[in-house]
């Protein structure tokens, strides 16, 4: 698990086609098309970012539209950019690197802590809410790639199927009664399952435009699918944005618990199958906001009086806290609920991860309670 993605070679074998896309990129970020666009792509794509990286690729063949064209469609994203393999980190670092540091406040001359799970230190989460007023459900999850396979957009049909049978091996061999259950792959899986799974939030929804036009989503629905305890408690995806989404979740805000069976989860899977993992990045993803401890810890909440504010997701941002819809990334609320979650993952380490998460609600939590 030493770092994945050191020593690469910088290529300049970029078609002329792909150089007009990437400046036209460029324009119409800046242009009237692009004029209500806040992402950190527009952000940081300068002309002197593309004047350095246009015409380079990596030894698997992504160049820098391969990085940027999701945020060129989808043009409402927070982020914009994707890392079609681990080298485009460091190969296209003058723009990685600026929009690591806007997201998670990590410099180029900082690196992700030593891995810390949390392993001991569970009890430190009790209940954030042990009455049952404001909080629904309590999930953690975790992201984590197969040591040797790139990311999506380079990934083939047979690299997928390869990682799925290693995975599923990986699942059959859980000891602990809390992880045992059964793998679904997508392939061949009933359109009611599939809306079912959904539904109860177990399964990732399939055609996701901002991965979609980050060409994430080939040969699908191959290689894909989900495993989940039998108490619906414990689930991985796998192969969605990811290799694996490894995810602990249950009613109520009981935040150690949660983290206790996420661990167990993930020192079983380490059982079988390696990690990639970068000296400085940490846990190596697909999207840049997930990238070091790759943990987000959240809970579903009704916060009906501060939520009424004008200014409820200021105090959100000041507590470092990430405020979504009920039905994930880029949804509203519903019903009064929101996914609130710790906003950073890189720069600390897991345990500090939820710590973050558990210390900002609770403040969330008093704030309500004086509000009048």
């Amino acid at each position: 698990m030493s770092s994945q993605i050191r020593g690469s070679k910088q290529h300049e074998d970029v078609d002329p086609v792909t150089i007009k896309k990437i400046e036209e990129a460029y324009v119409m970020l800046n242009g009237p098309d692009g004029a209500k666009c806040s992402s950190l792509l527009k952000k940081n794509l300068t002309k002197d970012v593309i004047e350095k990286l246009k015409t380079k690729s990596t030894k698997l063949g992504a160049n820098l539209y391969d990085c940027i064209r999701s945020g060129v469609y989808c043009l409402d994203a927070l982020v914009g950019v994707y890392a079609p393999d681990a080298e485009a980190y460091t190969l296209f670092a003058p723009l990685f690197d600026k929009i690591i540091e806007d997201y998670h406040g990590l410099g180029p001359d900082q690196k992700q802590p030593p891995v810390d799970l949390g392993e001991g230190k569970t009890k430190e989460f009790p209940p954030l809410d042990p009455k049952g007023k404001y909080i629904k459900s309590t999930r953690i999850r975790c992201g984590r790639s197969l040591n040797g396979y790139q990311f999506n957009p380079c990934l083939t049909e047979d690299n997928y199927l390869e990682m799925e049978e290693k995975v599923k091996k990986a699942f059959s061999e859980f000891s602990d009664e809390e992880l045992k259950g059964t793998y679904y792959p997508l392939d061949g899986m009933s359109k009611d399952t599939q809306n079912q799974l959904i539904a109860d939030h177990f399964l990732f929804k399939e055609g996701d435009r901002h991965l979609q036009y980050a060409n994430a989503c080939n040969f699908w629905p191959k290689g894909r699918g989900i495993f989940h305890n039998n108490k619906k408690t414990f689930l991985i995806w796998v192969n969605e944005e990811d290799h694996l989404r490894i995810i602990s979740m249950q009613e109520g805000s009981d935040v150690g618990a949660v983290l206790e069976r996420l661990i167990k989860g993930v020192r079983g899977i380490e059982k079988q199958v390696q990690f990639s993992r970068d000296d400085r990045l940490g846990w190596l993803t697909f999207c840049p906001t997930n990238l070091g401890s790759t943990v987000r810890a959240s809970v579903h909440i009704a916060l009906p009086k501060l939520s009424a504010r004008e200014d409820f997701k200021q105090i959100c941002d000041k507590l470092d806290l990430q405020l979504r819809g009920i039905h994930g990334e880029h949804s509203e609320s519903e019903g009064g609920v929101y996914d609130i979650s710790n906003r950073a993952r890189l720069g600390l380490s897991e345990y500090e991860a939820v710590k973050k998460m558990y210390d900002g609600v609770k403040n969330l939590i008093e704030m309500e309670e004086k509000e009048t």
